[in-house]
Parts: C-alpha cells; sequence; structure tokens
C-alpha cells in the first residue's frame, strides 16, 4: 500500500489512501523466543486444565522453574486469546419459578 521509494512523500500517500501517518510507520516488534516457549507451555496448561485462571497458571509455571507473575501470565493470554472455561453468574435473568412482579396502580375512589 504505502511505497517508500515512490517519488510521492508517505504523508501525502497516507492522505490519499485515508490513513493516519502512525500506521505508516508502525513496526511491530518481534517475540523474543524465551516469550514464544513460555506461550507454549501456557497454551499447553491450558489444555490440560482449561478452567484454570491466570494465578493457577502462575503456580504451575513455578512449579517448572518458569519466574513470572501473573500480571505477565494475563498479558501472554490475552495476546493468545485464552480466557479461563468456567460458570459465569447469569445475575440478569429472572428465576422460572419466581412469579412475575406488576406495578399495581392506585385504585381509585368509587371504583369499589
Amino acid at each position: 500500500m504505502i511505497d517508500r521509494t515512490h517519488k510521492l512523500p508517505v504523508v501525502r500517500q497516507c492522505q490519499l489512501l485515508a490513513l493516519s501517518q502512525a500506521t505508516a510507520h508502525y513496526q511491530a516488534t518481534p517475540v523474543s523466543a524465551t516469550e514464544r516457549a513460555l506461550m507454549r507451555r501456557i497454551d499447553a496448561l491450558h489444555l490440560d486444565h482449561p478452567f484454570a485462571g491466570t494465578r493457577m497458571l502462575r503456580d504451575l509455571l513455578r512449579r517448572e522453574d518458569h519466574a513470572s507473575g501473573r500480571r505477565h501470565v494475563v498479558t501472554l493470554m490475552r495476546r493468545m486469546g485464552i480466557e479461563a472455561v468456567y460458570g459465569k453468574p447469569h445475575t440478569s435473568g429472572r428465576h422460572p419459578t419466581h412469579t412475575a412482579h406488576r406495578r399495581i396502580g392506585r385504585i381509585p375512589r368509587g371504583a369499589t
């Protein structure tokens, strides 16, 4: 899309394509080999224990002599799109056995 060897400046190319200049100059930082190994291990542990959250995964990693904190595990799990599988609370729905409560207005005088 953006050709740095073109005679038009990069700024003008971004304007024509309706892109921000930051997009043209962005370069992704590569993931280190140790980080990739840790991500692979987190993925394997997640497959074995899908209910494990960040604290449990951190403890499992520490047993294997991987020195990483909970926040680091959170970051890597988000990057990989992994999330613990457990029952979430259903607070918005009503219970099926409960009767529906209707708002009863004031009874007008003389109606009784």
